[in-house]
């Protein structure tokens, strides 16, 4: 159980990291993916961030080189789905905005707490621009959980807008049963104030 949810989470969150170089060509994919994944990595295991109180800045160094890589306008309408037409421009921001702060909160505080040395594989890309799908697997001893990293992309450029984890189990799926249940009695709004209001519980925790 345990290494399922770090793999969740490192999976969800390795996502999100760094940039592509300026004047650098395009990277493939998997190569996108595996950047960010070892960036990530390589935070985890600075001893610069093993000393006490330091985890607050380990958290944020997290986020900075990981939110560019995902494409969360896409992961948020994705997760909203059919629905995303019943809000309005400014709706559509505002929930992007918090979901993606909730996201960072949620995965990263899960990656700093689980993660031990676990090794990733990579196994295979399959490209059907603008979609592409990148096959790896998350090797702790003598246990492996499939993970696989749905991107799409816009403007010359790869970014991860789904994850599956094990048998398929879809990160943006998971979250749209969710609010879709939400979204069948309450407008756009109590959506985002509720989205708010867990967000605000997870800073105050994290102080």
């Amino acid at each position: 159980m345990f290494l399922k949810r770090w793999s969740v989470a490192i999976a969800i969150w390795c996502l999100f990291v760094g940039t592509v170089g300026a004047g650098n060509a395009s990277p493939t994919p998997m190569d996108f993916v595996k950047e960010r994944i070892d960036q990530i990595i390589t935070i985890l295991n600075d001893p610069t961030y093993h000393t006490p109180g330091q985890k607050g800045s380990q958290r944020d160094r997290i986020w900075e080189v990981s939110q560019p890589m995902f494409d969360f306008k896409e992961i948020s309408q994705r997760t909203v789905g059919p629905k995303w037409d019943l809000f309005s421009e400014a709706e559509k921001e505002q929930f992007t905005h918090v979901f993606s702060s909730f996201l960072g909160n949620t995965y990263i505080d899960k990656i700093q707490g689980e993660y031990h040395n676990e090794q990733i594989v990579y196994l295979k890309e399959l490209v059907k621009e603008p979609l592409a799908l990148v096959r790896t697997k998350l090797v702790r001893e003598s246990v492996e959980i499939p993970i696989d990293y749905r991107l799409r992309k816009n403007d010359n450029q790869w970014k991860v807008y789904d994850i599956l984890v094990e048998n398929g189990v879809s990160l943006v799926q998971n979250y749209r049963v969710q609010f879709r249940s939400i979204l069948e009695k309450e407008p756009p709004a109590e959506l985002i104030r509720r989205l708010e209001q867990k967000l605000q519980e997870q800073n105050q925790a994290l102080q």
